[in-house]
């Protein structure tokens, strides 16, 4: 029965496996962490040594069978993890080794082991101290070319140093300028733990498979939509260590059928971590754009976001000053609440574009949160063309980039 299947009887189950070296089980070991069940889905984790990830894949699935084998469970997904402390020795081609990546398939999440992105890789920090790690920037492994998502031309990161500055707001309403552009574009929510496009585009449901483990991106107002938003209830807690968060974040990007797009924005989580990591070792980025508001605090952190794309070889596309001004609806009085400019500044200083400034309004507040972005819902109104005049500079400096990398590739001549 569905109402067995607890958390306790998980671990009962669990209590069944022997750990790695066959002393006693995976829960008196305390290598059992993170389980989390929803609608008969389960999800856990199991902390191992780093250096032992591959030859323990067997305990892996020996976890994941007697889980399944639970009465009211539809699918399982287990990952082994790895606390890997400063120094530790990797494998020889100095990598940590993989833990289990999570597939979406069409009965949720299971795990195929060796497929996940590398743990414990500081963001900038390749094995052997500063500098990209192993397929950072726009060259991959081995100095080859990052593979691109099937479909889609340019994929820009809009990101944040820091959150509560209204990035996923501005992304939103960059997609749809870029619509509005006459793009073809579509969203990634890239927050695995604070999913909002389904909250901002106003979407509910859940995305189908259309073949294997492919799914087909949820649709709003034109645009094709991926977050983790439609794989969970909105209150469901995302608690899951970073290997998981990045083999999520590589399944939306890779495993989803996001069709011909000139532009995919992908909403990044605050700060500087796994996430924008990924991304610069998953894909070609065409570039990122940072969202700060005016005061020094936040830049501070814009400018560690701003940096951390430097470091990894993504060209920063420009700054947006968000909530740059208040203007009262009433009596039309402007108010610098956060101060104002201070982004302009920061562009200025760090030799990057700044792209413009958008104001504190209810109007933009407001239809967020009911779901009408203020682009497709006002699309004449003054913040709007704001919106669409940030857009236009996005792809003009796009482009731009591009001419560039064209004009700076070498050329090969054959001599007779």
């Amino acid at each position: 029965m569905a109402d067995t299947l607890t958390k306790e009887a998980v671990l009962q189950a669990l209590e069944r496996v022997k750990g790695p070296d066959l002393e006693d089980n995976l829960v008196a070991l305390g290598l059992v962490s993170e389980i989390v069940i929803h609608k008969g889905k389960v999800y856990f984790s199991l902390t191992v040594d780093s250096n032992r990830a591959e030859e323990l894949e067997p305990l892996r699935q020996a976890a994941e069978k007697v889980v399944s084998d639970l009465d009211g469970v539809v699918s399982v997904g287990v990952t082994l993890t790895a606390d890997r402390e400063a120094g530790e020795a990797t494998q020889g081609n100095g990598r940590p080794p993989q833990p289990a990546s999570p597939v979406q398939g069409t009965g949720g999440m299971h795990m195929q082991p060796g497929q996940g992105p590398q743990p414990g890789m500081a963001p900038g920090m390749g094995p052997g101290g500063p500098g990209p790690g192993p397929g950072a920037g726009p060259a991959g492994p081995a100095g080859g070319q990052l593979a691109g998502v099937p479909g889609v031309e340019n994929i820009i990161a809009v990101a944040s140093g820091k959150g509560g500055v209204g990035k996923s707001t501005t992304a939103v309403n960059l997609a749809l300028a870029l619509q509005a552009n006459g793009l073809k574009v579509g969203i990634l929510d890239a927050d695995i733990y604070g999913p909002s496009m389904p909250r901002l585009l106003g979407i509910t449901g859940r995305p189908q498979p259309v073949q294997g483990n492919i799914l087909k991106p949820m649709q709003g107002y034109g645009l094709n939509v991926m977050s983790m938003g439609f794989l969970v209830e909105e209150d469901t807690p995302m608690i899951w260590r970073g290997p998981m968060v990045q083999s999520a974040l590589s399944q939306m990007l890779k495993e989803v059928l996001w069709g011909e797009l000139d532009v995919l924005v992908v909403d990044m989580p605050p700060g500087t971590g796994d996430a924008q990591l990924t991304m610069a070792q998953q894909v070609p980025l065409a570039g990122a754009i940072i969202v700060s508001t005016p005061q020094d605090l936040a830049l501070i952190d814009a400018r560690k976001g701003l940096n951390m794309f430097r470091r990894v070889d993504v060209p920063v596309l420009g700054i947006v000053e968000n909530m740059s001004y208040f203007l009262c609806p009433s009596c039309g009085e402007r108010s610098e609440i956060f101060g104002h400019g201070g982004a302009r500044r920061e562009s200025e200083k760090l030799g990057v574009p700044f792209l413009g400034e958008i104001p504190l309004h209810m109007d933009i507040r407001a239809k967020s949160d009911a779901g009408q972005p203020i682009v497709v819902s006002d699309p004449d109104s003054d913040h709007a063309k704001i919106y669409k005049a940030i857009a236009t500079k996005v792809w003009d400096e796009m482009e731009r980039n591009k001419a560039g990398a064209q004009r700076a590739a070498p050329k090969i001549v054959i001599e007779g």
